[in-house]
């Protein structure tokens, strides 16, 4: 039989190179530098600081150089800075950086480290922002706040009217039902875009100096709306509404996008596609929802030739938050030299554009082609003609 023999030589220099291993573990940790904070604003012909904040062992002198791909935007100061180790090969400094903005526009400035991965430089980057005025920048955020107040009001109106005429009829159920089916997947998007950890994960990773786009009042405005339109709903089940119903198209179109969930759910499934995916799809049938939902209700006002029953601050409301939104968007524009979010990327302003035009010609049905009939003598009749021609052959608000 083989003794094994303790020997304390061995045992000592052992224990020597586990302590060495665990030493150079221990600084092989590195240093990592921040730009702090990452987003900037400075205004042409003024000054504005951030920092680079280094930390961590350093066992050499490094370089940190910021780009300058935009100096016809800003003026950098310095655009370099030697990073020295301190005591022990520890360093935890923090350099102060000075941005003079030149022009408009908005780009990434860039720390690069040299030699390279000598410092671990994954957060070495800020968003600048250069805008023409600061003024501007608070009339376009008291813009903001005012539309969307203007927003989340409009969907009171309607409801007003409802209680005090008892009744629903000249509401287009297909307008509802559309409006109820665009705000529930919206309020999705915004609630889990901004509440789950895993998705917003998925977004950082596409995009890696993104920010999270829902922001708090993005999901209070969805989930509010979503809640409205249902008490809006549920109001068609309580007051007098003749014949209407939803028509077939409408039923058809819904049909459509619940065959688009499923198939997107599926495709989830079987890891073809990843939530992040899921949810723009969604976003997706908001953006159809919001191009076709006033057409029932401007066909049913054109039948009826009346406005009674559609409430016209609600329309008002609307016209409001969406020319101020546009508005917000051309000063913006002009404020960040950012034309290209505009016109280059049309959908959203071409979104609000749309709707406004609506409400415009909701507006000239009210006060102009029907204006001698939106009145409450018209309710009797229009409660009588709806049933008269639902018994012919269909409800007043089908689409054609």
């Amino acid at each position: 039989m083989t003794r094994t023999c303790w020997n304390p030589v061995v045992t000592i220099l052992w224990l020597c190179a586990l302590a060495t291993v665990r030493c150079s573990a221990q600084t092989s940790i590195g240093a990592s530098v921040v730009l702090d904070p990452q987003d900037v604003t400075v205004i042409v012909g003024e000054r504005q600081s951030f920092f680079a904040k280094v930390r961590g062992m350093l066992s050499q002198d490094a370089r940190l150089n910021l780009t300058t791909d935009h100096t016809d935007l800003v003026e950098i100061f310095p655009t370099s800075i030697v990073v020295s180790p301190g005591d022990g090969g520890f360093i935890d400094r923090v350099y102060e950086i000075v941005l003079l903005g030149l022009s408009p526009g908005q780009f990434d400035v860039d720390a690069n480290v040299l030699p390279t991965g000598l410092i671990d430089d994954a957060a070495a980057f800020i968003r600048v922002t250069v805008a023409n005025s600061q003024p501007i920048i608070l009339i376009s955020s008291v813009i903001g706040w005012i539309y969307f107040a203007a927003w989340t009001v409009s969907f009171w109106p309607q409801m007003i009217v409802n209680y005090r005429r008892q009744s629903v009829v000249g509401l287009s159920f297909d307008f509802l039902t559309l409006n109820l089916v665009g705000h529930s997947v919206y309020a999705a998007f915004n609630c889990a875009l901004f509440w789950s950890g895993f998705i917003e994960q998925e977004y950082l990773d596409r995009n890696p100096r993104g920010l999270n786009p829902v922001l708090a009042n993005d999901v209070a405005f969805s989930i509010h709306a979503t809640i409205a339109t249902l008490l809006t709903v549920t109001q068609c089940f309580i007051y007098e509404r003749g014949e209407q119903k939803v028509s077939r198209i409408a039923w058809g179109i819904i049909t459509v996008f619940i065959v688009v969930i499923i198939v997107a759910g599926v495709l989830v499934g079987t890891a073809t596609f990843h939530w992040l995916d899921f949810l723009y799809v969604l976003s997706y049938i908001k953006l159809s929802v919001t191009l076709i939902k006033y057409v029932p209700q401007a066909v049913l006002n054109f039948r009826r030739k009346s406005t009674v029953g559609w409430s016209i601050e609600n329309v008002l409301l609307d016209f409001t938050g969406g020319m101020l939104s546009m508005l917000q968007m051309l000063l913006n524009g002009y404020n960040y030299d950012d034309w290209a979010s505009i016109f280059g990327d049309p959908t959203k302003f071409g979104l609000g554009l749309f709707s406004v035009m609506f409400d415009i010609l909701f507006m000239v049905q009210h006060y102009v082609l029907y204006r001698n009939r939106a009145n409450e003598k018209t309710l009797q009749e229009d409660s009588s003609t709806t049933t008269t021609t639902a018994s012919n052959g269909g409800s007043k608000d089908s689409l054609p």
